[in-house]
């Protein structure tokens, strides 16, 4: 009985300990429109890390029935991502393709990305994909996310992004999203003279 009253104590004490934004609800949390925006000091470098997350359900061809699915903007390595994590398995990075479409404007296909170990997160992190993405993000209302994987079927999920433009400014605060830098020029080659 003495044991289990040690291991209750600790496990109070434990709870009373400041975590992270994901694992505590000490996090100062907000709300843009759809999305929740937290914010936390890093225990580590004092830093504050920001993060804007938006849930929604997505299906897919071989899991049944729909589960969640959501988009987080963030930083990572002082760099801007956007991160999609689902409750199901959603490919692999050798066999899978990412797409996307705001609204009615032009979908982008193919887009640079990489599924992380566990199969159920997809992340954004080339600096002109995620400008390109932010950008039309912005100014959009909806967005449909579509993974084509050879193992795991098509996944969809569709978002509504009301407080689009806030989510951004929260989501990045630390590391802004700034367009790639142009490719370098090309050498002209010198012909040679006979």
């Amino acid at each position: 009985m003495r044991c289990v009253a040690w291991v209750m104590l600790a496990l109070l004490l434990g709870a009373c300990v400041s975590r992270d934004a994901f694992v505590s609800p000490s996090a100062e949390r907000t709300d843009a429109g759809n999305w929740k925006i937290e914010k936390v000091a890093d225990r580590v470098t004092g830093k504050p890390v920001a993060s804007a997350l938006l849930t929604t359900v997505a299906s897919n061809a071989t899991a049944q029935p729909p589960m969640n699915a959501m988009m987080q903007l963030t930083c990572f390595g002082d760099k801007p991502l956007v991160r999609f994590s689902f409750d199901f398995k959603i490919g692999s990075d050798k066999n899978s393709i990412l797409g996307y479409r705001f609204d009615e404007k032009p979908g982008h296909d193919n887009v640079e990305s990489r599924i992380l170990i566990g199969y159920t997160v997809i992340v954004i992190e080339d600096q002109g994909e995620v400008y390109r993405f932010v950008q039309e993000l912005g100014s959009s209302s909806t967005l449909v996310v579509r993974i084509r994987s050879l193992n795991a079927g098509r996944t969809i999920a569709d978002f509504k992004l009301d407080g689009a433009q806030a989510a951004i400014e929260a989501g990045f605060a630390g590391c802004p999203v700034v367009p790639p830098p142009p490719p370098p020029p090309e050498k002209k080659r010198k012909r040679k003279q006979s």
